[in-house]
């Protein structure tokens, strides 16, 4: 079996695993024989989408353990670690933390000058996006390392967006925030390289997802990306996923340190 179907019993760890690219990865990962870790952030009114993924995991024959909880907060972190080395230990698994995908969609969308200083984003706003969306990746990366969690073979996703280089009405802060994203996956690349691990940033087309739709203009965004994508379609959270799904495989081991576009060819066209 570990010939045709190499990543089966391994385990995922999905940063927002509760909807868009999150859901699709976690959903596809299983489907490809991983079992899945997810933490997703979810008030009750959806807490019954992460019970729906959870229960579609498990009808794939796989494990699912899925956490609600701040990803981003550090007590949080080392609470969902304990968890992952308790289920392993547990498990009697030689497995470990093969894949963690970084898919954190929470931030600021204010514009950096307005004509009333209060409709202006803060510094604590500002502070808070880039945690969530960027410099937690390099705080999981860490403790995943230092705790034997990830090893050889290891496979680091964030996602980024066209955002990082381009720029749109109060999406300043994410688009730093994208920016940072993608120095740290090149960073963590140079930095993981020797314990056999691999990072590549995710650069999606525009995609319809929920949060997509809390950007001021995404109606526009859907449009325009309508309009310039070479098929003629937006790019679906389960084209990313499958993309990641390939990228996992052993034979992928040489990609690293890459902005990877899943888009159609959207980005490349003006």
């Amino acid at each position: 079996m570990a010939d045709n179907r190499p990543l089966d019993g391994e385990w995922a760890l999905i940063l927002g695993a509760s909807s868009g690219f999150g859901e699709a990865t976690a959903l596809e990962l299983a489907s490809l024989g991983m079992n899945i870790f997810g933490v997703h952030l979810d008030r009750k009114a959806t807490q019954a989408n992460a019970d729906r993924i959870v229960s579609e995991i498990k009808a794939k024959g796989r494990e699912a353990v899925f956490i609600n909880a701040n990803a981003a907060a550090e007590e949080t972190r080392q609470e969902v670690l304990d968890a992952i080395q308790a289920r392993l230990k547990d498990s009697h698994s030689s497995s470990r933390v093969r894949v963690l995908l970084h898919s954190l969609a929470f931030g600021t969308l204010k514009p950096y000058i307005a004509p009333s200083p209060g409709d202006t984003i803060a510094k604590p706003q500002m502070d808070m996006t880039l945690e969530v969306m960027a410099h937690s990746l390099v705080y999981w990366t860490q403790d995943l390392v230092a705790r034997g969690l990830m090893g050889k073979g290891g496979r680091i996703y964030a996602m980024t967006s066209a955002g990082g280089a381009r720029v749109w009405k109060t999406y300043g802060a994410v688009s730093a925030a994208k920016a940072a994203l993608e120095s740290h996956i090149r960073q963590l690349t140079l930095e993981l390289a020797p314990l056999g691990i691999t990072a590549n940033a995710i650069m999606a087309g525009v995609t319809d997802t929920p949060a997509l739709r809390k950007i001021p203009g995404s109606d526009e965004m859907i449009a325009m990306a309508k309009r310039k994508n070479p098929s003629g379609r937006l790019t679906t959270t389960q084209d990313v996923a499958e993309a990641i799904g390939l990228l996992s495989l052993p034979k992928a081991q040489w990609i690293t340190g890459n902005v990877l576009c899943v888009d159609g060819g959207e980005f490349i066209v003006d």
